[in-house]
């Protein structure tokens, strides 16, 4: 399976800084060393593609560096240069993902799920918002007409929701800790909404059945599928209290839903905090693992899948 990373554009931060920016490269490494996976170095997003989804005055400040340090501190990252060209290069990874992902069935990107960016503001780590703006491109150069960003990630997609108001083509799909980040939610066209220390059968329940109902809304021919490793246990800014396990049951009950409609799926990475930055790797691994099944099961069925 092919996958796209961009760890080596490093986005420097201050020393003690909470965002853990070492899995990335972690995360990197170990997929190296699997022969089932094809690592790949993407373009960065053009001006064109993020104004896809962002302001011209946003784009514009936060490429320039005009960003207040109110702004900054909204978004948690000091702005640089490198800042801008990470962003970009994360963005880039997304649309290049989507394209393989219809052609092979699946792809990820070892970076990706940048939720909490609105059109005209950064937010929660989230400069560009990768997975709206690659919905778009797709659908701009119609290789996909009706698509599904599925976030599993703890908090809610809240700068996806926004963008996308009102727009029928983009189905939102959010299944987060209530009284988690954002304080103030944005509504999707799902919201999941979980208790603080709910656990893996009370979770996997609420997305099985929120799901069906879900894909018979949406009935997508392209799926975002953000693999937030955060509703883990020992996640600092989780809250809820999934297994190892249970995360794994997680991207299985995904794949599940997709596969019975040889849906074309694109994995992004999203959010994770646990204490110990391998328990964050060993979650994504799997999940990526997970998602390398499906795209050898879409392979092997290719008479039945979607290909453009």
């Amino acid at each position: 399976m092919k996958v796209f990373y961009c760890d080596q554009f490093v986005l420097p931060l201050p020393e003690q800084h909470r965002f853990p920016m070492s899995k990335y490269k972690l995360l990197r490494e170990r997929v190296a060393a699997n022969s089932d996976f094809d690592l790949l170095v993407p373009e960065a997003a053009t001006e064109e593609e993020l104004l896809l989804c962002h302001s011209p005055e946003y784009l514009r400040k936060i490429t320039e560096g005009e960003m207040t340090k109110s702004e900054q501190r909204e978004l948690g990252f000091p702005w640089s240069l490198q800042m801008v060209e990470r962003s970009r290069r994360s963005v880039g990874a997304t649309i290049a993902a989507a394209r393989v992902a219809l052609e092979e069935g699946a792809s990820a990107n070892l970076a990706g799920g940048t939720h909490h960016a609105k059109s005209d503001a950064a937010q929660g780590f989230c400069v560009f918002n990768d997975c709206v703006v690659a919905a778009r491109k797709m659908q701009a150069d119609d290789l996909a007409d009706q698509i599904m960003i599925l976030d599993v990630d703890v908090h809610q997609g809240n700068g996806t929701a926004s963008i996308c108001t009102g727009d029928d083509s983009i189905y939102t799909y959010s299944i987060h800790g209530e009284k988690n980040y954002p304080t103030r939610k944005e509504a999707g066209d799902m919201d999941i909404e979980l208790e603080d220390g709910t656990t893996d059968e009370t979770y996997l329940d609420s997305l099985r059945q929120s799901l069906h109902v879900a894909f018979n809304e949406a009935y997508p021919d392209l799926v975002f599928y953000l693999a937030g490793a955060d509703p883990f246990e020992g996640d600092r800014l989780g809250r809820l209290s999934l297994s190892k396990k249970g995360l794994e049951q997680r991207d299985r009950v995904v794949m599940e839903f997709c596969t019975r409609r040889s849906l074309p799926l694109v994995m992004v990475m999203a959010g994770g905090y646990a204490k110990d930055v391998e328990d964050i790797v060993d979650i994504h691994y799997t999940s990526l693992k997970v998602i390398a099944e499906y795209a050898n099961e879409m392979k092997l069925d290719g008479e039945n899948f979607s290909f453009q």
